[in-house]
């Protein structure tokens, strides 16, 4: 098998993508290739899938796929064989990695015709996620189209236009999830703290905040707009969102992302 798309890697974010494509029929299981660690997830994926399962990076590159999709840990950038880079040569490489930058991955695969770095996120998973990518230089059309095409079937894909940007993309969306998964917590403990049991807290916490984000989805207004709908004068929700203001949520928030920003900047400099 001579796949078109070549995956390293093989966990939650790489399914997710080969099972997209499959579903979608941007690609065919012939065309896709994947490898991994020893750990049993290229197994499973091809297994789930159809797609052709490669013993080594070496024996998959050697089938010369037109994109490499680089899908595994960070830490195992430096522990791809030394033949990588030339039997990568004339790949369009993208990198779903954390942390590692564009001059870092050109150092790696000097001889790919272009490299796209993206930063996509865990509702990617279910096809709901929202990918910044930018490339290390302007890339043809074709090699446009193709990365909008595979970070696409994670949900909305941007470019972006500096690598910097990234960095701020990590910060929102990369991160943003696991904000709102502490704010349900949040909500989930102030129930019980109010005296529901907790399994109900639990349900309205989860119930509240995944409806309040399908309707700002599907509702043309402005979150704001949609909040001061809630909001009758002098009502119990405007009584809660006082307290937001003077516990100065906006300003919370604000510091975590600038953290989240801080600490990606730190991690492509390590």
């Amino acid at each position: 098998m001579n796949p078109t798309l070549a995956f390293i890697g093989a966990g939650k974010m790489v399914s997710a993508i080969v099972q997209s494509l499959l579903r979608t029929n941007s690609f065919s299981a012939a065309e896709i290739g994947c490898c991994s660690a020893k750990d049993g997830t290229s197994e499973k994926l091809a297994e789930a899938t159809g797609i052709t399962r490669f013993e080594s990076v070496e024996q998959m590159l050697s089938s010369s796929p037109s994109v490499l999709v680089l899908g595994c840990k960070p830490q195992q950038l430096t522990e791809l064989p030394p033949t990588a880079s030339d039997l990568a040569t004339d790949c369009l490489v993208l990198s779903i990695m954390a942390g590692i930058p564009l001059p870092r991955l050109s150092e790696v695969f000097p001889n790919a015709r272009n490299i796209a770095r993206s930063m996509p996120n865990t509702p990617g998973q279910i096809g709901h996620g929202v990918t910044g990518y930018l490339f290390a230089k302007s890339p043809e059309q074709k090699d446009r189209q193709l990365i909008e095409i595979i970070l696409s079937s994670l949900g909305t894909a941007y470019e972006l236009g500096e690598e910097a940007d990234l960095d701020r993309v990590t910060a929102i969306s990369g991160s943003g999830p696991a904000y709102v998964f502490e704010f349900t917590c949040a909500l989930e403990e102030a129930g019980r703290a109010v005296g529901l049991s907790d399994q109900l807290s639990r349900e309205l916490a989860l119930r509240t905040v995944t409806g309040a984000a399908r309707l700002m989805e599907s509702s043309e207004l402005h979150p704001k707009e949609l909040r001061d709908q809630v909001t009758s004068p002098n009502g119990t929700t405007q009584a809660a969102l006082e307290s937001f203001t003077a516990d100065e949520l906006r300003t919370i928030v604000r510091h975590a992302v600038e953290a989240a920003r801080a600490r990606s900047i730190e991690l492509s400099h390590e």
